[in-house]
């Protein structure tokens, strides 16, 4: 079989779903491939304030709304006794102030199922085996669940595939991560201890040891995200259910949040060496968007905020492409997506070398600071009028004042 579109979406994700959605509500033929059926599972559950831009963009917001998804103000942070809140209303960039903490499957599908409404050609249980181009022009093999397959002619193909990392794949554009391998043990668990207040709902990152930490997301289903992340050294049992309650039991805030005897909604799953790089964000008649390019950690869940970011100005670009605009995409994306990507990977560092942490639980924190640092949490990491986006590889010297100035004080 053969077919042609205007734009072809690899990957139904929120990176692709945003993608796909802009471009299907400006005309244009849009067909999504997606290796899996849907609702399916995947990690990278709380949102940030800044993702919420590209699904308005999108027009996926009001859908979104109505989906009833726990809505996340802010962030807490606790280390040994220890515990810093940051209010998403109180950053210093003006934006979006809330967002949500979302099950996946359910969000995924939710923004698809829009995609689709929006006249896009939905194709499920479909995977790309095959890519070559002549020009900008591509011819896509795709194999179906039924065993046939179908070349896809497009005049762009955006690649959204997440984890898939499809293009990557096919056209060799792999490059090593500057991170070292870290590994992820996580759950749903029922949440039958759910405290009241503002701890019900929010996120919860708990500092363990300075290189691993656990995350706590609760949805508002009654079920909650609990996962562990450090270097591999950390985990040394069978990464079974035993070995999840053991680790999570060892430690005195996640013992007294979670009793023993975890009620979990599925055995607990392992994702090891996840950051991912490569050695261009685009081509002729292509360019990755989301996971399927750049993946740094999930300490502060930036992962749908590049996914919805990237895939939203890749759209915009297109959409100006196909009408014969030029686009300068080494500038106007590369440079773009990877300025926000280099603020993050500067926080992520800091945070394992422990001079972020140092920051967020400083004692004597000034309130701009606080604030200018609240809005790279929220993922305003392309205001270059903060401060702490612009001289983001700084933040050792902050660190040094303040450890200085509680020096002082003791």
């Amino acid at each position: 079989m053969q077919s042609k579109t205007d734009v072809l979406v690899i990957g139904a994700g929120p990176s692709g779903s945003v993608a796909a959605a802009f471009l299907a509500d400006r005309g244009y033929n849009v067909k999504v491939v997606e290796k899996t059926k849907f609702p399916r599972f995947v990690i990278g559950e709380s949102l940030l304030p800044r993702c919420m831009v590209g699904l308005e963009q999108a027009g996926l917001l009001e859908g979104i709304k109505e989906e009833g998804f726990q809505e996340k103000f802010g962030a807490k942070f606790s280390r040994g006794d220890e515990f810093s809140d940051f209010d998403f209303s109180n950053k210093f960039s003006e934006g979006w102030s809330w967002t949500w903490q979302v099950p996946r499957a359910d969000f995924d599908d939710a923004l698809i199922r829009q995609v689709a409404a929006k006249g896009a050609d939905v194709c499920f249980e479909t995977e790309v085996t095959a890519v070559r181009f002549e020009g900008t022009t591509s011819f896509t093999t795709v194999k179906k669940a039924d065993g046939s397959e179908e070349e896809i002619e497009a005049q762009f193909i955006i690649d959204g595939s997440g984890y898939g990392r499809v293009l990557p794949r096919l056209l060799d554009l792999h490059k090593p991560s500057s991170f070292p391998a870290r590994k992820a043990f996580f759950a749903h668990v029922n949440d039958k201890n759910r405290p009241e207040g503002a701890d019900k709902n929010r996120i919860i990152i708990r500092v363990i040891e300075r290189e691993l930490w656990a995350w706590v997301i609760p949805f508002s289903n009654g079920v909650t995200s609990l996962g562990l992340v450090g270097n591999p050294e950390h985990f040394d049992g069978k990464a079974d259910k035993a070995d999840f309650e053991k680790m999570v039991q060892k430690d005195a805030f996640l013992k007294q949040r979670f009793e023993s005897g975890l009620d979990l909604v599925f055995e607990p799953k392992v994702i090891e060496g996840y950051s991912a790089a490569v050695s261009q964000l685009y081509g002729d008649g292509y360019v990755l968007t989301g996971n399927s390019s750049e993946f740094l950690d999930p300490v502060f869940s930036s992962g749908v905020t590049f996914a919805t970011e990237s895939a939203m100005v890749a759209a915009k670009l297109v959409d100006r492409a196909l009408k014969g605009e030029a686009v300068d995409w080494e500038v106007e994306f590369q440079q773009y997506i990877m300025e926000g990507v280099d603020v993050f990977r500067s926080y992520v560092k800091g945070w394992y070398d422990g001079t972020l942490q140092d920051i967020i639980f400083a004692s004597n924190q000034m309130e701009n600071t606080k604030k200018q640092i609240c809005s790279v949490l929220a993922g305003y990491v392309w205001d270059k009028s903060n401060p702490y986006v612009k001289k983001h590889h700084k933040l050792g010297v902050l660190a040094q004042v303040i450890r200085m100035a509680e020096s002082e004080e003791n």
